[in-house]
């Protein structure tokens, strides 16, 4: 959940693809940057690439993030367009394993300027990037196939109960475990995870409300039958302990803080999740 979600760190190999709300692939770069390449914004704020804001992300979280024939897109995708675009700069997403974001490694490689994925602002992870103020609202959910009898976690006993590797929906379902008397099975990324529903490979799933409503509603044999009060928000996420990623942060939280005024985020929301906006 995330982002609720924290996946688990291995390379930091990325596909990078382009974004102007629309993004087509292109190649990642290389560790340590171009110095020479970055340029500073006429608001004081240095990027790794002239030109570009590089945005770090775990694709695909459908609908936050996740490729639509060759092109990214999404609510964060949206979102940090927003900040790109009052920057005069174009979004460049870097696909890349989540927990070299959350873990700050990403930016310290110089893989990305900022960071998304329905990420779950906790203290663990403050202690690595700097988080926006919070985006969006999140509970934790349980998605079973339907008709099979299982109406919440007590449901699973001596059964498996899928969770995407490094999340919080993992960290719950660690405390929730022996009280319910479910086996977790550790699933790569969420395609896989739900993949896992439908094969019968395990019996439900744990992960964020918002990817397993959507992927219910795109597939009819599967339902959302539990959702947890978890308290969760999202936020944005940037180099910590850095001038320049201190500024950003506050450039997009001020842009965050606008577009919820001017109805920009509004529209955002309504796009990919069909409603209006909680106020």
């Amino acid at each position: 959940m995330t982002t609720s979600r924290t996946r688990r760190a291995s390379t930091i190999a990325a596909v990078a693809l382009v974004s102007t709300l629309a993004l087509a692939a292109c190649g990642s770069s290389d560790g340590d940057g171009d110095a020479d390449a970055a340029a500073t914004n006429s608001s004081g704020i240095t990027t790794i690439e002239s030109g570009k804001l590089k945005a770090c992300t775990h694709l695909s979280y459908k609908p936050f993030e996740f490729k639509e024939g060759s092109k990214v897109v999404g609510f964060d995708v949206d979102l940090m367009d927003l900040l790109a675009k009052e920057l005069g700069l174009e979004q460049e997403v870097v696909d890349i394993e989540f927990a070299t974001i959350t873990s700050g490694a990403a930016f310290a490689a110089k893989k990305c300027d900022a960071g998304y994925g329905a990420t779950t602002i906790n203290d663990e992870r403050k202690k690595a990037v700097l988080f926006s103020d919070p985006y969006f609202d999140s509970t934790a959910a349980l998605i079973v196939k339907k008709d099979s009898g299982i109406t919440d976690l007590a449901g699973l006993k001596g059964k498996k109960l899928g969770v995407q590797t490094d999340t919080t929906g993992q960290e719950f379902a660690e405390k929730e475990k022996a009280a319910n008397g479910f086996t977790p099975v550790v699933f790569d990324d969420l395609p896989t995870q739900l993949a896992g529903v439908l094969s019968g490979r395990v019996d439900g799933a744990i992960n964020d409300n918002g990817p397993l409503l959507d992927y219910a509603k795109d597939n009819p044999t599967t339902e959302v039958v539990k959702e947890f009060d978890t308290g969760e928000q999202y936020g944005l996420m940037f180099k910590k302990d850095d001038p320049n990623g201190t500024k950003m942060a506050e450039k997009a939280n001020e842009i965050l803080a606008a577009a919820k005024t001017d109805g920009r985020y509004n529209t955002i929301y309504k796009k990919w999740f069909g409603v209006d906006a909680p106020k």
